[in-house]
């Protein structure tokens, strides 16, 4: 379903840039990714008074990543041929690193751990987006390479410090882009260009390479036009870095979204929108969306989300800013701006003591929220408080930065996962957006709900006028079979095509039911995994899956390729509802391997490597 979708006051590109529809499109011939990437260049250098990018990658360093393609089965790379851009704080091998500031800049010789994944996933990096200087702000506005424009109105903020990361993909120049968050940076911008911003699980995807603004609460964020985009970088980038002491393993929960969710509100009087009423009623449209798509809305009082929030600046954090960079920027004060310099250099000072005693706050502060998100799915609020004009915040950088951080600046502090989505625009054409958030390791909840979200009204992709795709806008899917896959059929996997060349649909990404045992089978490659249903008396556990639609008269060619042990069955989704799926005869299970523990056939396959 569309709805509403406002236009861009800047040039944009209309071809869809989505991964789905650039895989489909490779895949029928219809376009090259020589042909994206002429798309995505022309695109940024029609908007080049945007200030979006610091530097851009030349034609013969692109025919690097362009000619690597030529030996890759696009059907084995998730992201063969995608564009994508990098935040200019994450580093790309040999082009330089600026965090925003040209006096800091120094040239890398490796990537960035989380850009070497999408690398060898297939991707290809155009170049580096610019940032608030050193990834201090939340409005895009404080670096000498210029203020970014907004996608919608060049003279309204984009949001930082992720501003031109969040420019790129809202105006259809890459298809996703690299930001970092600490207080924010990765979902108001997602908020004022209408596109999705990911906040992963903190340590999910690696820190290494990353020049840090707080080293231990930082995160490697993504920006993306659709849900599904969203979980292909996540499936990509959550590879645990045993170089990088914060790295986490990836330990997805799982929560059926077609059963009644019980999702947690402020309290209306904790709602401020500093004298900006559009915003609240522009939330509780959003509130009544959720309640459409079945949602449970409970009140919660989020005054320790409230008061974590205020530590980030006013708390022993900012110490962790200055030692970052506070040896450079005393060294080079003239060089850095100057609202980023008075901030970093405001915790040159604070003592162990001061240090502790915040550590022991911020414990009973999340010790609060936890027992407030213990009854509750997730939580919503509005990602930003209100939206304004580059002027407006040049005249009050501390003040009006401080309000976009009322809803955001708590949330790695606390350790959740957050996921910003588009929920709506302004009377005056600016997008609005709500944040969802749960536990750590609860990203791909999100996913799943803000993709039910978003089938029941949907905002658009960004700035370019286009219809977000989701799965039920694909196919009314009559005329097809749905069926469930695990392993080696799973998109990016190697057989996968075997779906794809039969016109197959992916339809969407869920778990089995609890009640399964996963093995990794004898033989291959390609290795292939079995399922094995267990009772109640056995430990079981809720088993990645896809469910593709394939074509009635296709299906029976499809099932006379399954070799044995494996066959078709019936198994139960996490919802309660039965599909076609995989089963394996239990001689296949003699020799195999339980590798139940991974819960994913993508997380085996990593471990192997």
């Amino acid at each position: 379903m569309m709805s509403e979708i406002n236009t861009s006051k800047n040039t944009v590109n209309n071809n869809p840039m989505d991964i789905l529809t650039l895989r489909q499109a490779y895949i029928e011939k219809t376009r090259s990714p020589q042909q994206v990437i002429e798309e995505s260049l022309a695109s940024i250098h029609a908007n080049s008074d945007a200030n979006a990018w610091i530097s851009i990658l030349k034609p013969e360093q692109l025919s690097v990543y362009l000619d690597a393609l030529a030996t890759k089965d696009i059907n084995e790379y998730p992201l063969w041929g995608i564009p994508f851009a990098i935040k200019d704080n994450i580093d790309l091998k040999d082009i330089p690193t600026t965090a925003g500031c040209p006096a800091y800049a120094y040239t890398p010789v490796e990537n960035a751990f989380v850009v070497q994944q999408l690398i060898d996933a297939g991707a290809i990096p155009v170049g580096k987006t610019n940032l608030d200087q050193f990834a201090t702000g939340l409005v895009g506005t404080r670096s000498p390479y210029g203020a970014v424009s907004n996608a919608f109105d060049p003279e309204y903020i984009s949001g930082g410090s992720s501003s031109g990361s969040a420019f790129a993909v809202a105006t259809g120049q890459v298809s996703f882009a690299l930001g970092t968050d600490t207080a924010g940076s990765g979902r108001v911008p997602a908020a004022f260009n209408n596109i999705i911003g990911t906040k992963p699980t903190r340590g999910l995807l690696s820190c290494r390479g990353v020049v840090p603004a707080c080293r231990s609460l930082d995160c490697v964020t993504f920006f993306t036009t659709t849900p599904a985009d969203a979980r292909s970088i996540m499936d990509v980038c959550s590879v645990y870095d045993e170089q990088d002491g914060y790295s986490r393993s990836p330990e997805f929960t799982y929560k059926a979204v077609d059963q009644t969710l019980t999702i947690g509100i402020p309290k209306e009087e904790q709602l401020e929108f500093f004298g900006h009423p559009e915003y609240l009623s522009l939330f509780k449209q959003a509130c009544e969306q959720l309640e459409s798509i079945g949602a449970r809305l409970v009140e919660v009082d989020i005054t320790p989300f409230l008061d974590a929030a205020t530590f980030l600046y006013q708390g022993p954090w900012v110490a962790e800013r200055y030692h970052a960079v506070g040896d450079f920027i005393d060294q080079y004060t003239d060089k850095a701006n100057p609202t980023v310099a008075s901030i970093i250099q405001g915790g040159k000072n604070l003592s162990a003591t001061q240090t502790f005693d915040g550590l022991y706050k911020m414990q009973k502060f999340k010790q609060l929220a936890d027992k407030a998100m213990s009854a509750v799915d997730c939580m919503v609020m509005p990602t930003t408080s209100h939206h304004y004009t580059i002027n407006e915040l040049n005249d009050n950088p501390i003040e009006l930065n401080s309000r976009l951080g009322y809803y955001t600046n708590f949330m790695n502090l606390l350790d959740y996962s957050a996921l910003a989505i588009p929920a709506g625009f302004t009377s005056q054409g600016l997008p609005f957006g709500i944040t969802l958030f749960a536990n750590a390791f609860a990203d791909k909840i999100l996913h799943r709900i803000s993709e039910k979200y978003l089938s029941a009204k949907n905002w658009g992709v960004g700035a370019t006028g286009l219809s977000m795709r989701l799965p039920e806008e694909r196919s009314d899917l009559e005329g097809y079979i749905s069926v469930a896959v695990c392993g080696a059929h799973l998109s990016g996997m190697p057989l996968n095509t075997q779906l794809t060349s039969r016109k197959a649909v992916l339809v969407q990404s869920t778990t089995t039911s609890p009640n399964y045992q996963f093995y990794a089978l004898a033989g291959g490659p390609p290795f292939r995994p079995g399922l094995k249903r267990v009772g109640a008396d056995t430990t079981g556990e809720a088993i990645f899956v896809e469910v593709w639609a394939v074509p009635e008269e296709h299906f029976g060619s499809f099932v006379a390729g399954i070799p044995a042990p494996l066959g078709i069955g019936k198994l139960e989704l996490v919802d309660g509802s039965w599909v076609t799926g995989f089963i394996c005869e239990p001689y296949g299970l003699d020799d195999a391997q339980d590798i139940t523990h991974f819960k994913d056939w993508r997380e085996y396959i990593k471990s192997l490597s």
